[in-house]
């Protein structure tokens, strides 16, 4: 099976079978979402979920939270992981995005990245979710599913996976494969032990074809 023959097939199953896929953060828009990405790293959706609506009903706009404190950030998000360092993050982003972008959250992956708090990944799933450009972010889970299914070979960082992922995937379907990748990762291609049993992609799997022959 060539590595095109892989990803024509992936696709085809996850377009039948998931037709809609989308974050599982819950947010009202741009800034929001930004805010909620942010607070997502090495965090669950469902914590975060739990703690935005408190901190955004209070801070709804970059122009209201630029002018508070981390220390004030701090109490709404303190039962998020690493609070001390997003609130930072968090209070310097509003800050950039009123100094430097007039309070609009950029749609563009490079001048994302200026802001505080934001790599990569989380510029790559604003563009793609808010934006539907064709960034493909990558964290954890689409890093591992990844290699698992045989969708990427050997890849040593994020940045080599995702270069990898937008030669194949089509343009257009690049900000629903994100969330195809990293769902399916979440709740059938674990960690630990993948509920292979489980997962409509055996068939073209190269992590199943060399564990299960």
């Amino acid at each position: 099976m060539t590595t095109k023959q892989r990803y024509n097939s992936i696709i085809e199953w996850f377009t039948k079978n998931v037709p809609i896929a989308e974050t599982e953060l819950k947010y009202n828009d741009p800034f929001g979402l930004l805010v909620a990405v942010i607070l997502s790293a090495q965090c669950t959706d469902k914590r975060v979920n739990m703690t935005t609506p408190a901190l955004l009903l209070d801070f709804p706009t970059p122009e209201v939270m630029a002018v508070s404190s981390q220390e004030v950030i701090f109490q709404y998000i303190r039962s998020i992981s690493y609070p001390n360092n997003k609130a930072k993050h968090l209070l310097g982003m509003a800050q950039k995005l009123v100094a430097d972008f007039n309070g609009i959250v950029p749609d563009d992956v490079e001048l994302l990245q200026t802001l505080p708090g934001v790599g990569r990944k989380t510029a790559n799933v604003i563009a793609s979710v808010v934006f539907n450009k064709p960034a493909m972010a990558v964290d954890t889970h689409v890093f591992r599913i990844s290699e698992r299914l045989g969708l990427t070979t050997n890849s040593k960082n994020p940045l080599q996976t995702e270069l990898e992922l937008i030669k194949y995937f089509p343009p257009e379907m690049i900000p629903k494969a994100h969330h195809w990748l990293i769902l399916h990762a979440r709740y059938i291609c674990v960690a630990r032990k993948p509920k292979c049993d489980e997962c409509g992609l055996k068939a073209w799997c190269r992590y199943y074809e060399i564990h299960n022959l």
